[in-house]
């Protein structure tokens, strides 16, 4: 068995799925490390027919192409393609992102030898447009403080390129799947701390992320989906008292963002008010918190 499965999920995006295969099939040690590169159509609504072609095109590289019998979301599209998966380690990778560093998969598994104790690994990212590192991307909210810092353990990951050893969903489980959309790496970064797992940033992996630096706009709707399922994470791993911050100042979020949209800040309200009847409370154990605190996580919202 190969260490390594790279786990992608399309989400209307072909020529950038066809742009993300070739870049891994000229990836350097694809065939001693990757057991198979799969992907997900997530039922998109556009033909994928050219990054099929590209597939067919290319047997040398373990590609395995799969259609969703449904749009899955995030969190369930995840889901449905690690249990089609084989290695050890997991690699996930945006559909819109690209690989940097040719060597890079070699320095996934070095990461995990060299720090035995980390479930997950976080990389850097950047702007494939501008070369700049994309802050919403960095795994700490320190970010000037750290985004030098060639590693170091943090409390959470960005979906947009990361890895999670197999242990890790066998022990903790997989992404909440009532998650449509947002905060589902927090929800599962806690369950990993809990079981005394760490998680690892190193920037020997170089992420480019077609993300505009200007930011994409973020419906309102999933703007709604952040600020609820971001208090529901705080509500089922946290001292109570981080609950009531993150709702209340991602209700101010909500506000600014949305443009001052009450609707949605009333039907926000309502949803977190239904949490404490709804999701149960299993709070990370005192080593999980104390890591926590060591690594500076930000609790509050």
């Amino acid at each position: 068995m190969k260490p390594l499965s790279l786990i992608i999920i399309t989400y209307n995006r072909p020529d950038d799925m066809l742009s993300l295969a070739e870049n891994i099939s000229g990836l350097g040690g694809l065939s001693e490390l990757v057991e198979e590169v799969i992907i997900v159509n997530n039922l998109s609504s556009l033909s994928y027919q050219i990054v099929e072609d590209f597939i067919a095109a290319h047997p040398e590289v373990p590609f395995r192409y799969v259609t969703a019998p449904e749009n899955l979301g995030v969190s369930r599209g995840r889901n449905f393609a690690v249990r089609l998966s084989t290695a050890p380690i997991l690699v996930f990778l945006d559909d819109d992102a690209l690989i940097r560093n040719s060597n890079v998969l070699q320095a996934i598994v070095d990461i995990f030898l060299e720090n035995p104790a980390a479930g997950i690994a976080a990389y850097k990212v950047y702007y494939y447009s501008t070369l700049q590192l994309q802050e919403n991307a960095f795994p700490h909210k320190r970010f000037a403080e750290r985004k030098d810092w060639p590693h170091f353990d943090t409390a959470y990951f960005s979906g947009c390129a990361h890895a999670i050893r197999r242990s890790v969903f066998d022990e903790a489980g997989f992404y909440p799947e009532n998650f449509f959309y947002g905060m589902e790496e927090y929800d599962l970064s806690y369950r990993a701390l809990d079981k005394g797992y760490s998680i690892r940033y190193d920037n020997r992996v170089e992420i480019l992320h077609k993300e505009s630096p200007a930011g994409r706009l973020t419906p309102r709707e999933k703007l709604r989906g952040m600020w609820v399922n971001k208090s529901k994470v705080a509500w089922k791993y946290l001292p109570q008292r981080y609950f009531f911050s993150t709702a209340f100042l991602w209700s101010l979020e909500y506000l600014k963002k949305s443009g001052w949209h009450i609707g949605g800040f009333v039907r926000g309200w309502r949803e977190v008010a239904r949490i404490p009847k709804t999701e149960k409370r299993t709070p990370v154990g005192e080593a999980a918190m104390a890591y926590l605190l060591a690594v500076k996580a930000r609790l509050t919202y």
